[in-house]
């Protein structure tokens, strides 16, 4: 999945953009959860990954 469709999934599901990191966004999820976004410009995030940030952002 390309980060740009990860953040709109992200977004419509009340996460928010929190702050930025060296090598990763910080986000935060409705209920106040912490969870990382790698910024990996251009190239497909990994499916295992995806699943891990939705899962930590409480989406499924």
């Amino acid at each position: 999945m390309k980060r740009s469709e990860l953040l709109k999934i992200l977004v419509k599901n009340g996460c928010s953009f929190l702050e930025e990191g060296s090598n990763h966004e910080h986000w935060i999820n409705a209920e106040g959860k912490k969870f990382y976004v790698p910024r990996h410009q251009g190239k497909e995030i990994s499916t295992p990954t995806v699943h891990k940030i939705l899962k930590q952002a409480g989406i499924k």
